[in-house]
């Protein structure tokens, strides 16, 4: 072609300065490419060589015949030179005990059970052990890394060949040893010292001495934390210190000693390996690849300078050369590798995984095209393998060691190691590569870690804090809300990359015999994971593992996925809705109608299941006595709602849609005003960048408006609950395996019952922390804003400079457990994870209660179902900002919670004491909630079955939350009724710092609610004291006659307000009043009843307060509440005592007048003089007084009761006119 012959003229560096000015965004590499080709009749092919091998100008002569690898490789030969000498290392010392010339453990310093992996990863497997490197400085500044795999107790440091380690002393624990421990934040040389920051899995810690200035000092994620350790001995050549660690049971590290690239290097300090010698001619050969892809990337991109120096020049097109160029510079790389084997790792983990990065980008849109240019060639060449597994162990360390930058928000943490692995996995023998490995469950494990950060951590994150009602400067309110933002945008950036990472996975078919299934690789994964990770405690990760942030993010991955559909629509069907009508992707969590779940699930004996405990004890007894084998290829089936009523029942496929599945938009103007919560006002929150459904689910759920206002209904349920024993539900019903329930479904099954165990190891514990921490803010804000009005009211100076001492602790406290909970939050509790784990708590819950019928198939479900399902959704109720509002909370869509705590609290059948008191302990919260137990006091299950399995529970030892149960639902009766629906005092007892206090008034709130109890008995069951034996009767009269000399007497009624009032407490929340009123109506009932009774073989009440033995106290007793001043004890607003009561204390008084005991004649005198203080003179004139009909006792008498009655008015107000 002729635009393929020589240059007709010149052309000057100064032109293509110009014609480069028209594109301001082109580079300097664009520029020099323009500049090359400065005189027009040299050939562009030589030229561009020049360029891309970055060789002086004119060097390469004209070219004669094809350009192929080898023409290629002569012509840059001459200009590569030789390897450099190798760097020496003067004060070091490596000793070769049969490991190679590298840095490694010497295995006769080794002591206790030290396990070596891949690399140098060590695991401690004894309860304390301790290894030395086998290198040692004398002199100059060195160096290590030592990436934490776990953050439990371990020393690192340095320590001379003479320091003995045994089973309790390690590195720090002797003269010339010296050690740093970040679990305990502590510095160890003989003695300990506070030191350092904590650290955390994921962190890598530098371990760096400095002989000339003699002093070692640590570094964490590349930050110093300062000089550790000054003046140390100087040693002689070859009896330096040894870089050594010790470690605790279950404690791992990986150290790196310069085999591989630093993550943090420090300038100044060597590494103790010198890199390979090849590794400064790689980095050339690679930055020759990258010029030829930014050619071709610029013809791509039709820069206007390109374009119109293709008009001026012969430019030979770049596609003739890009082959040729770039094979030669693979074989140049490869036989690089090939000279010096154990530049392999370090190239792979340095130059070439940098360059990768660069070429694909580290934030998106990435620039896949010129990645796969690189892949094409690259993966041609087998000696890629290696180098390739390397990369794949560098991304994984990669995500393991990244934290969150505010500043590289959202593309920050992870998120560029991620992206640029699940490019590299859609080369399918990248994903078969990477699969042979005997580390892949290991290396898996590492994509999914993400690093927890500490207070540190959250501090650099999180530098501005806020939050309402404080006394910090506003403008950090909108600084705080934008964080807030940023950090959940990179959070689900990462998440996301974890889905594709995790389907990926799911769409691989191993390549072996027999055909394996999409999936069996992900399923394999999560079983071994599960049985690394069993048996952790809910406070502290298992030993040899990474954390729980690998089970957060397997359980966020497996929600969202169930939740709201697989991404991929092409995974075998495990994204395809089981209706053929409807082409949308469901999520399995969200779709209606008829339900199943595989009774294998629950009776299968594997290894990952069998030691799991389960609801009938211990799974292995269970197979036992039952033959479950029989059911292992049944499905159950069930219409979705079936447990409830018509009135109560919501699902998918009703007009009112469940909270999961309802469009509402949370009034967060309101939540600001709570003081514990601290997101700013007008914001979204953590989750304004998460879309809000995704749009399959709104298809399958649209739903109305939930701010409307919701009816409440009594349920007219006429369905008769069976008692505990076998028997099937009738819309349930099991078929075969072998029926239309498709395959999709029986393995979102799976992945359900696997989410379960994933939440209840792994979320649960996460979820338990941020409790803690909200509960600590609110303390803490309460203290704060104490502190600062002590501050104003205070005038002496020594008080105030105390008072600002303390108010900086508790305003740093309130900042950390602000940022604590803010990350939570963010991490957490997204609104698209809040409607999964709403979801989830309806099916798992209509599940339960639909196998609960079988005895059998109750027993052997695994505790974690019920654990994981009174959790997440007390997490939903708690969850700040609210998922959905309260009222409509359990309403819409998880009635049938209340009908499964309220019917399995006291199950014989769950042999779990502890499960029991936890779904005990779920109601008793619940029943604090006046929206909550309006829905109790509407169920069936609980008004029928509650009453009799509460009384049953005393027996065990659950009398606490059985009493304040039934204080709720009873609510009393008449004078022991709570007011305005507030439940018992005692929620609030907690708040009061004094023991002894403290202890007094829990006694006195329990001593209210039992009487309310007994008040609420005497109304509803009075013949159980009135009828048979009195001695029940008996003991309840001499209760409230103990209890009212108790309160009354003369030397326990100031000990009594002394010991009852509480800081901050209501009027009405402290004084008699509280306890009086249900004793005075417990005497009313029972008189009232016995009055009213036709039998006259009855027990009577005023007989047996006539024959007790203490007349005066009774006498005193009803006295004193005669005289109680009622009205001062509850305002004129809040006076809620009936007159019926009243007119049946009067006639009491009236009917002790013929009792047995002459001490009482005076009696009717008290009540006239107590009523005339309590009720208005009107008031009385309206009661009826008329007892001749009903009443026993002659008229004569009753008569004289009147009169006394009118007397005593004579003295207070003028005498009615009539008076009938």
């Amino acid at each position: 072609m002729a635009e393929d012959g020589l240059w007709s003229s010149g052309l000057t560096s100064g032109l293509a300065l110009i014609l480069n000015g028209e594109d301001t965004k082109a580079n300097s590499q664009k520029n020099r490419l323009v500049s090359y080709h400065d005189e027009f009749g040299h050939q562009s092919l030589e030229r561009t060589l020049e360029y891309i091998f970055d060789l002086p100008c004119k060097s390469i002569g004209p070219l004669t015949g094809s350009l192929d690898v080898n023409k290629v490789r002569s012509l840059i030969k001459p200009y590569f030179p030789e390897f450099p000498p190798p760097r020496d290392q003067d004060g070091l010392c490596i000793y070769d005990q049969g490991c190679g010339p590298g840095v490694s453990i010497a295995e006769s310093s080794v002591c206790g059970d030290v396990r070596i992996g891949p690399g140098l990863l060590v695991e401690s497997l004894a309860i304390f052990s301790s290894a030395r490197a086998n290198t040692c400085v004398w002199k100059g500044k060195w160096m290590y890394e030592v990436m934490l795999e776990t953050a439990g107790i371990q020393q690192l440091g340095w320590a001379t060949i003479t320091c003995p380690f045994d089973d309790r002393k390690g590195v720090g624990d002797a003269e010339d040893s010296y050690a740093f421990d970040g679990k305990r934040v502590k510095k160890w040389n003989e003695e300990d010292e506070g030191y350092g920051q904590p650290w955390v899995v994921g962190d890598v810690i530098g371990c760096c001495i400095d002989l000339d200035e003699d002093s070692i000092l640590f570094y964490r994620n590349g930050v110093s934390l300062g000089v550790a350790f000054v003046g140390i001995r100087k040693m002689n050549p070859g009896l330096g210190y040894f870089p050594a660690v010790s470690l605790s049971q279950g404690e791992r590290c990986d150290l790196n000693f310069g085999a591989r690239p630093f993550k943090h290097p420090i300038e100044g300090f060597l590494p103790l390996q010198n890199p390979p010698l090849a590794v400064s001619r790689f980095f050339q050969l690679l930055q020759c690849l990258s010029r030829l892809l930014e050619i071709e990337r610029t013809e791509r991109a039709g820069f206007t300078s390109v374009e119109q120096l293709r008009r001026l020049q012969r430019f030979v097109p770049l596609e003739n050369v890009f082959q040729p160029v770039a094979n030669a510079i693979c074989e140049e790389l490869f036989s690089l590798l090939e000279q010096d084997e154990k530049a392999t790792e370090y190239v792979s983990w340095g130059p070439f995984l940098s360059f990768l990065m660069e070429k694909y980008g580290r934030h998106a849109p990435h620039d896949c095209r010129s990645l796969d240019k690189v892949l094409d060639v690259v993966l041609k060449y087998r000696s890629s393998s290696p180098m390739f597994q390397h990369v794949i162990g560098a991304l994984s360390f990669g995500c393991k060691t990244s934290s969150l930058v505010l500043t590289d928000c959202p593309y920050s943490g992870s998120y560029p190691y991620l992206a640029l692995m699940c490019h590299l996995l859609r080369r399918e023998e990248l994903m078969v590569l990477w699969w042979r490995l005997s580390e892949f469950d290991f290396l898996l494990e590492g994509f999914l870690s993400w690093k927890s950060p500490n207070k540190h951590d959250l501090q650099s994150m999180m530098p501005s804090v806020w939050w309402p009602n404080s006394c910090e400067d506003l403008s950090l309110e909108s600084s705080m809300m934008l964080t807030t933002t940023v950090l959940s945008d990179a959070v689900n950036k990462i998440e996301e990359k974890h889905r594709d990472l995790c389907c990926l996975v799911i769409q691989f078919t191993p390549p072996v015999p027999p055909p394996q299934f999409p999936g069996s690789v992900f399923r394999k994964f999560l079983q071994n994971t599960l049985l690394k990770y069993r048996g952790a405690d809910r406070s502290m990760a298992p030993a040899g593992v990474l954390g729980n942030t690998v089970l957060v993010s397997l359980y966020t991955v497996i929600l969202h996925f169930l939740s709201e559909g697989f991404p991929m629509a092409d995974i075998c069907g495990w994204s395809k809705n089981r209706r053929d009508d409807d082409k949308n992707d469901i999520g399995f969590l969200h779709r209606g109608g008829q339900l199943s779940f595989p009774i294998k699930l629950l009776v299968k004996n594997d290894l990952q299941r069998i030691d799991i405990p389960r609801i009938g004890g211990s799974f292995g007894n269970l197979l036992e006595l039952y033959p479950l084998c029989e059911q292992e290829s049944e499905v159950l089936t069930w219409e979705e709602g079936c447990m409830e009523t018509e009135e109560t029942r919501v699902t998918h496929l009703t007009r009112q849609k469940p909270c999961c599945c309802s469009s509402y938009d949370i009034d967060f103007t309101r939540i600001y005003r709570d003081p514990i919560t601290f997101i700013p006002r007008g914001s979204r929150g953590h989750s304004s960048s998460v879309r809000e459904r995704s749009s399959q689910v709104a298809t399958e759920c649209n739903a109305g408006n939930l701010n409307g206002e919701i009816e409440e209904k009594p349920s007219s349920s006429d369905h008769s609950h069976s008692p505990f024993g076998y028997r099937l539900l009738q819309p349930s019903r099991i078929v075969p395996k072998e029926s239309n329930i498709s395959s999709a479904a029986l393995r979102e099954d799976e992945l359900l019952d696997i989410m379960l165990l994933l939440y209840q190891m792994g979320v649960a514990p996460n979820f338990k922390q941020a409790s803690y921490y909200m509960s600590h803010q609110s303390q803490s804000i309460t203290l704060l804003e104490e502190t600062d009005r002590q501050i104003r009211e205070r005038a002496c100076i020594e008080q105030q400079k105390r008072l600002k001492e303390a108010r900086n602790i508790y305003r740093e406290e309130v900042i950390d457990c602000v940022r604590q909970c803010t990350w939570y939050r963010i991490a957490l509790l997204s609104r698209w994870k809040q409607r999964g784990m709403y979801a989830t708590c309806m099916r798992i819950v209509q599940l339960l209660l639909i196998i609960s019928k079988d005895d059998l198939l109750f027993s052997v479900v695994p505790e974690f179902y019920l654990e994981a399902l009174v959790d997440c959704f007390h997490v939903l109720r708690k969850s700040d900002p609210p998922f959905v509002p309260s009222a409509i909370f359990i309403k819409q869509g998880l009635s049938s919670f209340v009908t499964f705590v309220a019917t399995h609290f006291n199950d014989p059948r769950i042999s779990s004491a502890d499960l029991r008191d936890l779904l005990l302990q779920s109601i008793s919260v619940l029943v604090q909630y006046k929206e909550f137990l309006a829905v109790f006091e509407s169920n069936d299950a609980a008004t029928l079955r509650m009453p009799k399995a509460l009384l049953s529970a005393f027996d065990n030892r659950s009398w606490i939350p059985v009493t304040n149960i039934l204080l709720r639902l009873c609510k009393g009766s008449g004078s022991g009724s709570s007011k305005h629906g507030e439940s018992s005092s005692s929620s609030v007892v907690f708040q009061v710092l004094e023991f002894q206090r403290r202890k007094c008034s829990v006694i006195f709130d329990l001593s209210c609610n039992l009487a309310r109890i007994l008040e609420f008995c005497t109304r509803e069951i009075p013949h159980a004291f009135l009828l048979g034996n009195d001695m029940n009767l008996r003991r309840l009269t001499e209760l409230v006659i103990f209890t009212l000399n108790q309160i009354t007497s003369a030397t326990d009624s100031e000990f009594f307000d002394c010991s009852v009032k509480r800081h901050g407490q209501s009027a009405e929340k402290i004084n008699r009043g509280m306890i009086l009123a249900p004793l005075v109506d417990i005497i009313v009932n029972l008189l009232v009843e016995g009055m009213e009774a036709e039998s006259r073989e009855q027990n009577d009440v005023v007989e047996v307060l006539a024959s007790m033995d203490c007349p005066d106290t009774v006498l005193c007793g009803l006295q004193y509440v005669l005289e109680f001043d009622w009205v001062s004890s509850y305002p004129s607003s809040m006076f809620w005592w009936p007159f019926s009561p009243i007119n049946d204390l009067y006639s009491l008084g009236c009917v002790c007048l013929s009792s047995h005991s002459a001490r009482l004649f005076m009696f009717p005198i008290l009540v006239l003089q107590g009523l005339c203080k309590v009720i208005p003179y009107s008031h009385l004139l309206s009661c009826n007084f008329n007892f001749q009909a009903s009443n026993p006792y002659s008229p004569t008498t009753i008569k004289e009761a009147e009169m006394w009655f009118i007397i005593s008015y004579m003295f207070l107000e003028p005498f009615p006119t009539v008076f009938n």
